[in-house]
């Protein structure tokens, strides 16, 4: 069977005409698939734009305080553990406890990633914000776009799942009105054919 084979077979499936052999439950799914098909091109791309929106606009937010975050050297208070052998290495560095200035002068101390072995006594790079607590590094561009996309594609899914959701309810519904309506027309013309009455 040619592809323009089979899609005119769907055409003829789902067109809403006059066949007698087409039962009204047929046409209300059709008519179901195509508005939830419409909502589905409608939707998904208004709520991939205000997701994106959404995501790019806390990106920038965030972007915009990580700017008093600081770059701060931390003296280690402990040596960091030796890494083990290679293969059972884990891929984070082991946290030390660590002691650093604030921007007001005060000393802080908490719990650093410091490279396997680092003995005690050497510095690491940490980021703190305005008043001295560690933050982690700041977000860059492409994490911003990256978060966009994401939400952006996220909500497309969304929208696809729950309009597949109705999608799956209505043909249950239909489905449930079709066999109804075969039991009530088999309850009429099955004791012709069999002979019981």
């Amino acid at each position: 069977m040619t592809r323009r084979t089979r899609l005119a077979r769907l055409v003829r499936r789902w067109r809403p005409d006059h066949n007698p052999l087409r039962r009204t439950a047929d046409r209300i799914e059709a008519a179901i698939v195509t508005a939830l098909l419409a909502l589905f091109l409608s939707g998904a791309p208004v709520a991939a734009v205000a997701a994106g929106q959404w995501a790019a606009a806390a990106g920038l937010r965030a972007e915009y305080t990580q700017a008093a975050w600081h770059h701060v050297p931390a003296v280690l208070l402990r040596s960091a553990p030796e890494p083990v052998h290679a293969m059972f290495q884990g891929s984070l560095e082991p946290l030390v406890r660590a002691q650093w200035t604030a921007p007001d002068g005060t000393y802080r101390t908490g719990q650093v990633y410091a490279p396997g072995g680092a003995r005690a006594g050497s510095t690491v790079e940490i980021w703190t914000d305005s008043s001295g607590r560690l933050t982690g590094s700041p977000m860059q561009g492409a994490g911003v776009v990256t978060r966009t996309a994401l939400a952006a594609a996220l909500a497309t899914m969304i929208v696809a799942a729950v309009l597949a959701g109705l999608g799956l309810l209505a043909h249950w519904a239909v489905d449930r009105r079709r066999l109804a309506a075969w039991d009530a027309r088999w309850a009429v013309t099955g004791p012709q054919w069999t002979g019981r009455r």
